[in-house]
This record gives C-alpha cells, structure tokens and sequence, in this order.
C-alpha cells in the first residue's frame, strides 16, 4: 500500500525506456493459504460447548453489583481476550451505568481509577482526566509512592493512551509511567512480560485480534484465571481463524487467477499481507463480505502504487491516470500491455462489487468507493509529476496531496461497502468530506511510512517524502525532522481519541462507533506494520510472526 521500496534497485529498458526498478522479494507464503483449512466443520459437540459457555458469560455480565470493579475488571478480562464483540451490548449498557451513577471517590486505588476511565473512554464515555490528580503531591508531581504499585503504573500507562490535545496529566502520566515501567520490566514473572508487551503495544495502538494471541496464554498462567472464560476464549479464537484461513483461500484463488505474479513482476505480491492488513480493520464474522471487498482493493491500489512509483513511464502514467478518471473499457485501446492487464482487472473488481450490492439495493456505495479509487489514482500522477520535474514542495503541499497518496481515504471509504445496514449514505457523505479522524488515520499512515522507509526510496530515486520536504523547508537535520514529524503522529493520535468520545452527543447517531472503530483500526494496523521499518514491503519477523499466530497456529485447548 505505501510507497516504500528497497535499497537494492536497478534501471532496465523495456519497450526502449528506462524504467526505476525494484527488486521486491516475492512472497513468502507460497500456496499455504490457497487450500481451505481441513478443520472447517465445527463439530456439534464443540459448537454446543461454545454456546454455552457464551450465555454464561452473558449472566455474569448481567449480574448486579455493588462493587463496580469487580465489573470492570470481567469487562477487562473480555477485551483482553478478544471475545468482547460477543457481547458489545451487555458491556455498553454495564459502562453506562457505571458512567452516570458512580462516583469517582478518593480511596480507590490507582489501578482501579485508571482501569474504569481507560474502559470507558474506549467505549466513548468522556470522563475527565482530572481524577488523576488525587494521585499528584504539593508539587504537582506524581507520587513517589505509586513507584512501588507495578500494577498501578501499568493500568495508568495504558489510560494515558487515550488522551487528547491539552490534556496535560496524561502527557505527565505517560512520561512518568514509561520511565518506571522500564525500570520494572527486567523483573521475572506474569506482570514483567505484560509490562514489556505494553511498552511496545500499548492497547489503544494494538490489534485486537493480535492482543487476543498473546494474552489468552498470560491470562492462563494467572492462578485466579476464569476457566468458562478461558475455555471459550481458545474455543472461539480457533473458530474465528478457521473462518479467516476460509477467507483467504477464497481471497488466495482469485489472485491466482489474476497472475498478477507473472505478467506484472515488477509489483510487490503481497496479497497475504493485505487481507491481514484488512483483518486488523475488521476481524467480526458479520464483516466476511466486507473483508473479500477490501482486501481486494488493497491489493489493487498496491498495484497500482508500484505502477506509478516503479515501472510506468510519465506518458504511460498520463494515460492509466486519464482511463481512470473516465473509468471506461473503451481506454483499454491506449494502454500498453501491462497496463491494460491491471485496467481490466481493476474494473472488473468494482463491476463485481457493483452486483453484488445491487443485490442489496446499495449500489449508491460503489459509486463513493470509485470516486475514492479515482483520486487516489490522481494523488499518484501528482507525486510522479513532481519526481518528473525534480521538484520538492513545501511540507503543506506535500502532505495536503500525500494525506490521499497513502490509500488511507480510499480504504476507509472501502471499508464501509460491504458492513450492512450500520452504514448509511450519511456515512459516505461524511467520509468522503475529509472529517478530522480520517484525516488523523491518514496522517499516522503517512508520516511513519516515510519516517522509516525514506532512505530507501531517496536511494532508488523517488519523489521527496515529507522527511526531504520537512528538511529543505525548515533547514534542519534529518533527525530533527523525524522528530518533528513523529509529534504530528502523536497529535493524530490525541484527534483520533477526541474524535472517538462520541457518547452521548448527537454523533453517535450520524457515524456510529462500529463505523468509526474501522478508522482507529486503520491506523492500528498502520502502527504495527510500519514501527520497527516497512513491515509490507519487506516481511520480516514482526510481521511474519503475527501473520502466522492469526492465520496459522491454532491456540492450544
């Protein structure tokens, strides 16, 4: 999806042109995935199981309490585990009620106060953050105290996340945190491995479904662990994956068609790790359709993405760019050959699309996602016409065109297609109008892309990134730029978690939290895959390792 490519390139003469080349490794899977799983059928004695055990966790969700910490800790404990979407009901109507009647007293423990404003803001509840200041001394310093509560420091780590713009406390709160916490993570035991994984993935910036993997087996360990919980977590999780390896194999056999592989060598296969990348945005079993749309078109756009950025020259660019934007089969005359194998490809992919949600009386919802697939087309020839000019805009300019180039308005546009009746043409109206969380998830995507993959593409010859923009602008070092830009990342994050606190207000009606979950799912996956180095365009273990605990490696029951 991202414009980030590999030192090691080359020019060749093709059709008597010199081309920008990159020599992308192909792909590592191979055909493990094009074969559906041979455990698909449930057995009825397994799926009877599963049942059950999940109304018991909807009673004990249901039963009343006076002590609502015991409530959140479950509420915790479900999230944590990655069964919560079972009972997205239950679980609001519990923070609710805890939201309006309780009282945030002053003899609750660090742990608990951080526990219940974490759970909350995640579910859209706005609670102040000045309740942490019952935790400060005289001096407006965090007290020595808390050094010695592990738990405390990590619950309050993990609350800090969630911050928004001039919310002071919570900026303290994490510097403090992050400093003691590393201080505590050489220590053995449960709570040492759960501090080392939230330093690197706090929850708000992790994957759910990634979580989901690495918690089930700590929560085992833990001696006072729910076994109905447990069980049903390993239970589902294996059944869920079962689905997923379904998906792909469907997802896998279409590619192999297309042959993309063959007769457009020089793009990056990575099908794989789109529909992971697509898995991170939704993983819920009533989005399959919804997955197979939007794993599609990734893979489509990063086609398309290597077309512009390593093998097409500007005159062909010119023409793609034009057939695009007229969106006809009569331009497939003026393409060369490669090209016209990814035009056709590209709109039969929405001519599918366009049946199938006709079928549903909702084919008003391709037209949105073309006209996303066509300015993101646009953004592209902008950036190649700069390249072709030699030319470096302002960081301004730069980012108003690279906010559409990184794919993230057209993916989440996309990703609404196929998601029911919870989307409306109220949404697409919305997310087509640029509101600020789309814009925030563009701007994460965009700026840690070129934070780490810059050096590569300046190495290959590539259009400026904002690194090269923000250095020439301002005069500074590469570094000093990194940093600056890795400070807009963080403030995107702080407009995403405002944009998110949408309960009770009028909003909540208009872009409901299922829909706007998918845009801090965006910049989630964008997180995971582009922190250490571009985790798509060069697999490496982070990303190859996470690949195989969702899609692979069952959990042991």
């Amino acid at each position: 999806m991202s414009s980030s490519l590999p030192a090691s390139l080359a020019q060749h003469s093709s059709s008597g042109e010199n081309r920008r080349s990159a020599n992308f490794h192909p792909s590592i899977w191979g055909d493990i995935f094009l074969s559906p799983p041979s455990e698909m059928n449930v057995d009825t004695e397994t799926q009877q199981e599963h049942d059950e055990l999940k109304q018991k966790i909807e009673r004990m969700l249901m039963v009343a309490t006076d002590e609502p910490i015991h409530k959140l800790q479950l509420i915790d404990t479900i999230k944590h585990i990655g069964i919560s979407y079972h009972f997205e009901r239950e679980i609001e109507d519990a923070l609710r009620d805890i939201h309006h009647h309780y009282q945030y007293e002053a003899d609750h423990s660090l742990e608990d106060t951080c526990l219940m404003f974490r759970l909350l803001r995640e579910n859209g509840f706005n609670v102040q953050s000045e309740i942490f200041n019952k935790f400060k001394d005289e001096n407006g310093n965090f007290n020595v105290s808390l050094t010695r509560d592990v738990k405390g420091l990590l619950q309050l780590y993990e609350a800090s996340h969630l911050n928004v713009d001039g919310e002071n406390i919570l900026e303290e709160a994490l510097a403090f945190t992050t400093t003691q916490l590393e201080l505590a993570k050489g220590d053995d035991g449960l709570i040492s491995a759960l501090v080392s994984h939230a330093l690197n993935r706090p929850i708000r910036k992790s994957l759910p479904r990634l979580e989901a993997r690495h918690y089930i087996p700590l929560y085992q360990q833990n001696d006072s662990h729910d076994k109905t919980l447990l069980k049903f977590a390993k239970l589902d999780f294996n059944s869920l994956q079962n689905l997923h390896k379904e998906e792909l194999s469907n997802i896998s056999r279409w590619w192999r068609d297309l042959d993309f592989t063959t007769k457009l060598p020089f793009a990056r296969d990575r099908l794989v790790e789109c529909y992971f990348w697509i898995l991170g945005v939704y993983f819920e079993p009533q989005y399959s359709f919804a997955r197979e749309i939007l794993t599609k078109a990734i893979t489509m756009a990063s086609t398309m993405d290597d077309i512009y950025d390593v093998h097409g020259t500007f005159e062909e660019l010119q023409l793609l760019t034009n057939a695009i934007q007229r969106w006809d089969i009569d331009c497939l005359d003026k393409l060369p050959e490669y090209m016209k194998i990814f035009f056709k490809a590209l709109l039969n992919l929405y001519e599918e699309m366009e049946e199938a949600m006709s079928k549903q009386e909702k084919s008003y919802r391709v037209h949105y996602a073309k006209a996303a697939m066509k300015q993101l087309s646009q953004s592209y020839f902008v950036e190649a016409k700069w390249y072709n000019e030699n030319h470096v805009p302002t960081i301004e300019k730069y980012m108003k065109n690279a906010l559409v180039s990184c794919g993230y308005i057209m993916l989440t546009i996309t990703s609404f297609v196929g998601m029911g009746d919870i989307v409306t043409e109220e949404t697409f109206n919305w997310a087509s109008n640029n509101p600020k969380i789309i814009i925030a998830s563009s701007t994460i995507s965009r700026l840690m892309d070129d934070i780490v993959s810059h050096k590569f593409e300046q190495e290959r010859g590539d259009v400026a990134s904002a690194v090269e923009c923000f250095m020439k602008q301002h005069g500074v070092s590469e570094e000093n730029a990194c940093q600056e830009l890795n400070k807009l990342v963080e403030n995107a994050w702080k407009d995403i978690n405002q944009e998110l606190l949408i309960e009770p207000t009028a909003a909540a009606a208009a872009v409901p939290l299922p829909v706007l979950t998918r845009v801090l799912n965006l910049a989630r996956v964008m997180d995971f895959l582009y922190k250490e180095g571009d985790g798509y365009t060069h697999v490496g273990n982070v990303v190859k390792t996470g690949i195989a605990s969702l899609l692979i490696h069952q959990v042991p029951i």
